[in-house]
């Protein structure tokens, strides 16, 4: 009898840790590609080509992917990548819960 009450919250509790490993390394994938989108609008400082490097650097969906680049564009300057992500949650129950998670992450690099 006792168990026919704890497993139904062990099994939402097992499911909320996937869900948060998954976000966890959505997060890695988001970093990943900021970085990729740095160094791309470092070379060619268009919103475009670090939209391509990000969305060619993993396993992240382009139309939940957005690039902002910042206003400096002269060699020499620093430029601020933003990228942002709508990460899904897929997890049975849990997704239902919580709804998609909105990642960022934010590269500052010197335009050659």
């Amino acid at each position: 009898m006792e168990a026919a009450l704890v497993l139904p919250l062990l099994v939402l509790s097992m499911l909320v840790v996937v869900q948060v490993g998954t976000v966890a390394y959505t997060r890695v994938l988001v970093a990943h590609a900021a970085r990729e989108a740095a160094r791309a609008a470092a070379v060619d400082p268009q919103t475009s080509t670090a939209f391509s490097a990000a969305a060619d650097s993993g396993r992240l969906d382009p139309t939940r992917l957005r690039v902002g680049l910042g206003s400096q564009r002269e060699p020499g300057e620093r430029l601020t990548v933003i990228v942002t992500y709508q990460a899904p949650t897929d997890v049975a129950f849990v997704g239902w819960l919580v709804g998609d998670v909105e990642l960022d992450a934010k590269v500052t690099i010197r335009i050659e």
